[in-house]
């Protein structure tokens, strides 16, 4: 029996007889014992109202003389408050004052404690009232996210997999919301169609916001409301089989969109804990971006041909470098693509495989498994291949692996965080990797960076020549035979100027000499000294040449390459 029937059997308001049935007849139709209570007439919804103020010692307010605009947002979860029959009233502090029609449901006051970590303050309402409340409250927090959405959207199918651990009953409502479903498709369906690289959705104490990064900038889109933020959270994390139960340390997972029968999107995810809830972040990796081709990239006719030269070779090593987000994969893809054909073997270690290019066989590394790059790597070696690509040399255990690879017959690529071609060979001496053993396997180092492409509305600007030379730029260039220009904006890129990203290059072949420099334990400075000398260009002046041929600006070549 519930607890307000216990109290009204010992008040004397009802029969031990009419609450075991009312109560026998609650648990056989699945209604709380309050609704029947008032549907059969038994009590009247004041004197109810009346009697659990007087026994309980709380409050009654006549929620018909409240201001109801004053009501505080995004305190209790919509769905909390539509399962317990609970709806904030006011905060003060760190006291929390609910409006509640039935007080012995000490189990809701428990649960709005445990989610809000405020102190809770019942104050009694009339039931029927409460009901209309709670209805109007979850009804204005779908229409918000229906407003968000729109009517006439594209929507993929979202790749839905079942959670290695099947969610609770309460989970699945959250997961099942069907106002958060369709929102998200529509973000994630927004990102694409935006050509955004990755989503951020990010809670805040007062705000929950979702921002979509576009040519390398982030840019908010939306601001749902804040209710949601553990119901997407969940919807997110059962699509990518990460625990839902798991809140407190990170979470790494996968999740697809099928956009259209022959297009497929795969999304990486990560969540992290924060003060307010879990941030989740999610790179859009889509396949067709290694189907691209080397001209789509930004190679210089002289850079391309280099690069085909050198990929084309039996052996060796191949190193891109730059910081992350510089388009090292799709670069390192593009080459395999190229490579890839039936008399090929190519195997791959990355952490994790971000695009899923058909033909090769790509191994994602699992450091607590054991299976790290220099594992994966000893294992490729007995795998009879033709080409290995190393997603990242970390260390000099994968280092030495990779060039003992290079130097016996296979071609090697792989990826180092530096900020130039020349220091590549230096960050590789001070691993502990022999000079003689970089010189004798690393046939070339291409160092990059993206710059944001211009839009076509892009106009003509005069740069005065001081500004042109100090930037890089020869006097025998500012010639007049080429015009710089500058971003405007318009509908096509979003007010930015910018559409789409240019890669910059510096591809540096590794001639006798630079072996020789190598060899003596030559520095940085020494090797892009020589490198230069044989015509090799600076990330900065390639980045001119970009500018020369008006597809970036200056400002942007400036910001993107150091001096």
């Amino acid at each position: 029996m519930s607890g307000l029937a216990r109290a009204l059997v010992q008040a004397g308001r009802l029969s031990a007889q009419q609450a075991e049935a009312l109560h026998k007849q609650a648990q056989a139709e699945k209604q709380p014992f309050i609704d029947l209570l008032l549907a059969g007439g038994l009590m009247e919804a004041r004197a109810l109202a009346g009697f659990c103020s007087d026994m309980f010692g709380y409050p009654v307010l006549d929620l018909a003389t409240f201001n109801q605009s004053h009501l505080p947002d995004n305190v209790i979860d919509v769905k909390l408050m539509q399962k317990e029959r609970v709806v904030a009233l006011a905060k003060r502090g760190n006291k929390l004052s609910v409006a509640i029609s039935d007080p012995t449901n000490t189990h809701a006051l428990d649960q709005i404690k445990f989610q809000t970590e405020l102190a809770v303050e019942p104050i009694i309402v009339e039931h029927p009232t409460l009901l209309q409340l709670i209805e109007k409250r979850g009804r204005s927090a779908e229409e918000k996210l229906e407003d968000l959405v729109g009517d006439d959207i594209d929507m993929g199918e979202l790749g839905e997999d079942a959670a290695e651990t099947p969610p609770s009953d309460a989970v699945t409502a959250d997961i099942d919301d069907a106002p958060v479903v369709k929102f998200l498709q529509k973000i994630l369906m927004d990102a694409i169609n935006a050509g955004a690289s990755d989503l951020h959705f990010e809670p805040f104490e007062k705000f929950y916001r979702i921002r979509f990064r576009i040519d390398g900038v982030l840019k908010e889109v939306a601001q749902p409301p804040l209710a949601i933020k553990e119901k997407l959270a969940s919807r997110i994390k059962v699509i990518s089989k990460l625990d839902i139960s798991e809140k407190r340390v990170p979470q790494d997972g996968r999740m697809k969109l099928v956009v259209s029968k022959n297009r497929a999107i795969d999304f990486r995810v990560s969540t992290l804990p924060t003060l307010f809830g879990e941030k989740i972040v999610m790179r859009i990796l889509d396949p067709s971006q290694a189907q691209l081709g080397i001209d789509a990239l930004g190679y210089d006719p002289d850079q391309k041909e280099l690069l085909l030269k050198a990929i084309e070779r039996p052996y060796g090593m191949v190193l891109v470098t730059g910081p992350t987000g510089s388009g090292k994969t799709v670069s390192l893809y593009t080459c395999l693509n190229i490579l890839n054909k039936p008399g090929i073997n190519i195997s791959t270690a990355e952490d994790p495989a971000e695009i899923n290019l058909p033909g090769v066989n790509q191994v994602n590394v699992n450091d607590r498994a054991g299976l790290t790059f220099a594992a994966a790597l000893k294992a490729f070696l007995r795998q009879d291949p033709d080409i290995i690509m190393v997603g990242e040399i970390r260390d000099l255990e994968t280092a030495d692996i990779a060039i003992k690879a290079a130097q016996t017959g296979h071609m090697v690529f792989s990826t180092l965080h530096t900020n130039d071609a020349p220091s590549t060979l230096t960050r590789l001496m001070n691993m502990g990797v022999a000079p003689f053993n970089i010189a004798s396997s690393v046939i070339m180092i291409t160092a990059q960076r993206l710059a944001r492409r211009l839009c076509t509305c892009k106009q003509p600007t005069v740069i005065p020549d001081e500004a042109l030379i100090e930037a890089g730029f020869k006097e025998e260039e500012i010639d007049g035979t080429w015009t710089p220009y500058k971003p405007v904006g318009c509908e096509r890129c979003g007010g930015s100027g910018y559409k789409g990203r240019v890669g910059i290059y510096q591809i540096m072949p590794i001639s006798e000499e630079i072996e020789r420099i190598i060899l003596a334990h030559g520095t940085a400075m020494e090797i892009e000294a020589q490198s230069r000398s044989e015509g090799v260009r600076t990330l900065r002046e390639s980045g001119l040449v970009k500018v020369k041929q008006g597809l970036t600006s200056l400002e942007e070549v400036l910001g993107c390459t150091n001096q």
